[in-house]
């Protein structure tokens, strides 16, 4: 990825999406750090600024009563020539900010630089973004030149809006360590202030890190320029994550599989002080915000809310910030906003934007449909913002962060015990979706009871209402059904009762209870014949008494509950089971028979493991109606044998075409492709079905 231009507007889609703007009011926002960056105003050059855009938008957020914090610099240098490192980089970005602020006098809030000492590192001395440079002088006196510039461009704002005031953002996370390596833990906890300190006017002779920039090439003028206060910031917005604490442990051979690191010193692990057990009561939010307010005695907001997981986990993340935030105010901090960061998710920030996976993470809202659309993080932000409290049955699971299970335990084998919890209720115990369900459940950390034929016949009304009774879900996710496509044809009641009276008694049952229903269809309701992949709103064509089932039992669910959520999904495999198409396939050729495969009937062939938790996460959205649910990517059962061979090293003579008319039921959607490509699915089966399949 080095020096690749990449840009969040255009890869979450706001930059075309206008409508963004009311989805965000409509939550409930009143404030929002809005980006006005450098090298997007002056694409065509330092000298040519083009405010299109950014008028359109600022426009529409102003007439919704939203407040702008504006943002000039993020995790960026400007436009194309421009670095960090030139000599007159502040004051050509200050002549920037001057031109932002008589474009829009009526901003009041400012972030000039976000992250100062974040972009310093990552850019300078980790060597991760661009100009990809590993030298400390250099991140030390780029981080200096980042504070002088933000100096310089709030003279600039103020000199057309007096009461302009400054936002300064910025990581605070503290560094944990063993004894032996207190020193450098040390070195890391005095760097971590140096954003604020140098803002705030406290690097003197007696700062810890005087010595450090002095001898980096900063000079003491300089540092007593900036004592003068004008980068005194008027609100501190302390960005913390899950990440930021970390964790240093000389003991390397503790830790297999985390690539240790070297100080000239000691070599040693850096991991993530959350999974540490023992530094629990020591780590989190509120303490953080607490050493800030101490230090400083500034205003402050928690600058970032956000954590690249499942929606259950990311709302877990926000409710625990929100409630030590509540308690950091309730011992005298002044704590005055939470900001969701980044309402519209982030693209390959798992790997820092380091490589080009396309990785999306939801934030607030869901992107990947014509138009944004709330999530569970979304909805719980709206209620803690006007009750203070939010409740959820996905809540009552313990976080990732503290299940035994993910947890760093040097020398114990702790497991993860039964859940506790208000449950969903999965039906299906002995097919691949009910078993994969339960699995991902307990993953994820749901509380879940999952139903075989024997406790709960899905064709049995009485039953049905003993065992909801019995359970109380807050939610069902039936996964039964009569599955064999081609005995279909000579038992068609079978077919019908399991496939479709089964799903109309289910949703009927929770209907009457207020719960949502789950249930999946197929790409069997359709014949093939359309000469392009189905969506959501195209008919029904079934050509089989299966497909004839499942398109009799979306009709019936849908009749009954509207609210009820259809996933429709085709030919789907997983790492867990040996039944499935790649599985057999490579079962076959492993003892060197012929595997015979339609090269002229086409699907879109579904990774279980992707479909179930884009299945729970929609669930957990309240979303409902029908979704397609698919991996990205069409192909014969022919050319899936061969790629599936392909991934093994497996030569594909013995895979040969078994012929057959021409169908196609591949599957698209018009609500979003949330699974990811088919070829990314295929590696991950491979990897995983040989660890557990062998």
């Amino acid at each position: 990825m080095h020096d690749q231009h990449r840009d969040q507007l255009v890869e979450t889609g706001h930059q075309t999406r206008l409508s963004d703007i009311d989805a965000l009011a409509d939550l409930g926002i009143r404030a929002v750090r809005y980006p006005i960056l450098w090298e997007k105003v002056a694409a065509a050059g330092a000298g040519t600024l083009d405010f299109a855009w950014h008028d359109e938008r600022l426009r529409r957020l102003r007439d919704r009563g939203v407040e702008v914090i504006a943002g000039l610099l993020h995790h960026g240098t400007g436009p194309e020539g421009v670095e960090l490192t030139d000599p007159d980089f502040p004051e050509k970005f200050a002549a920037f900010a001057g031109e932002v602020a008589r474009r829009y006098p009526w901003i009041t809030r400012w972030t000039p630089v976000n992250e100062p000492f974040t972009t310093a590192r990552f850019s300078y001395l980790y060597g991760i973004w661009h100009p990809h440079r590993t030298s400390f002088d250099e991140a030390l006196r780029v981080l200096v030149a980042e504070i002088e510039a933000t100096a310089l461009a709030m003279a600039a704002i103020r000199a057309i809006n007096p009461a302009a005031l400054l936002v300064a953002t910025e990581d605070l996370g503290k560094t944990f360590s063993t004894a032996e390596l207190a020193y450098q833990a040390a070195h890391e906890n005095h760097r971590r202030w140096l954003t604020f300190d140098l803002m705030t006017g406290r690097v003197g002779p007696k700062h810890p890190f005087y010595n450090w920039l002095v001898k980096a090439g900063v000079a003491p003028e300089r540092l007593a320029a900036l004592r003068e206060g004008g980068a005194r910031p008027d609100l501190l917005a302390i960005d913390h994550y899950l990440t930021s604490e970390r964790y240093l442990d000389h003991r390397i051979e503790k830790y297999p599989g985390v690539e240790p690191g070297d100080n000239g010193r000691h070599r040693y692990v850096d991991v993530e002080a959350v999974r540490v057990p023992h530094l629990r009561s020591r780590l989190g939010p509120k303490r953080r915000l607490m050493e800030a307010w101490r230090r400083y005695r500034l205003p402050m907001v928690v600058g970032e809310v956000h954590h690249g997981c499942s929606r259950e986990e990311q709302t877990r993340w926000l409710a625990q910030v929100w409630r030590e935030t509540e308690e950091a105010r309730a011992e005298g901090a002044d704590v005055r906003a939470i900001t969701l960061w980044a309402l519209f998710g982030a693209v390959d920030w798992r790997s820092l934007m380091t490589r080009r996976e396309g990785n999306y993470d939801t934030g607030a809202f869901e992107t990947r449909g014509p138009e944004a659309r709330p999530t569970l993080v979304a909805k719980a932000a709206a209620t803690l913002a006007e009750t203070g409290h939010f409740d959820h049955p996905a809540l009552d699971g313990a976080p990732w962060w503290r299940r035994p299970g993910r947890v760093y335990r040097p020398g114990a084998g702790l497991r993860e015990g039964p859940i506790a919890g208000r449950p969903l209720l999965v039906t299906g115990r002995g097919g691949t979706l009910g078993q994969a369900f339960a699995r991902l459940c307990h993953h994820r950390g749901l509380a879940h009871v999952l139903t075989d034929r024997r406790r709960l016949d899905i064709t049995d009304a009485t039953q049905i209402e003993q065992v909801l009774d019995a359970v109380a879900p807050w939610a069902l996710i039936n996964t039964a059904g009569f599955v064999r496509v081609p005995e279909a044809e000579q038992q068609p009641e079978d077919c019908f009762r399991i496939n479709a009276t089964g799903p109309e008694l289910l949703a009927a049952a929770c209907r009457r209870r207020g719960i949502p229903f789950v249930t999946f269809s197929s790409d069997l309701v359709f014949d093939g014949q359309l000469g392009r992949a189905y969506v959501e709103p195209d008919p029904t064509s079934p050509a089989t008494v299966y497909g004839h089932s499942k398109a009799a039992a979306e009709e019936r669910v849908l009749a009954l509950d509207p609210e009820a959520l259809i996933v429709r999904t085709s030919a789907f495999f997983g790492p867990w089971d040996r039944a499935n198409f790649l599985a057999t396939t490579l079962a076959s050729l492993h003892r060197g028979e012929e595997v015979a495969a339609s090269d002229n009937a086409f699907v879109t062939p579904t990774y279980v493991p992707d479909l179930v938790h884009a299945t729970l996460d929609l669930l957990l959205d309240g979303e409902h109606g029908l979704w397609h649910l698919a991996n990205a990517g069409s192909i014969s059962w022919h050319g899936l044998a061969r790629e599936i061979a392909d991934r093994r090293g497996i030569a594909a003579r013995r895979i040969v075409d078994s012929g057959g008319p021409r169908t196609d039921t591949s599957l698209a959607t018009s609500r979003g492709q949330i699974l990811r490509p088919l070829d990314h699915a295929l590696d991950d089966y491979v990897r995983f079905a040989e660890a557990v399949l062998g």
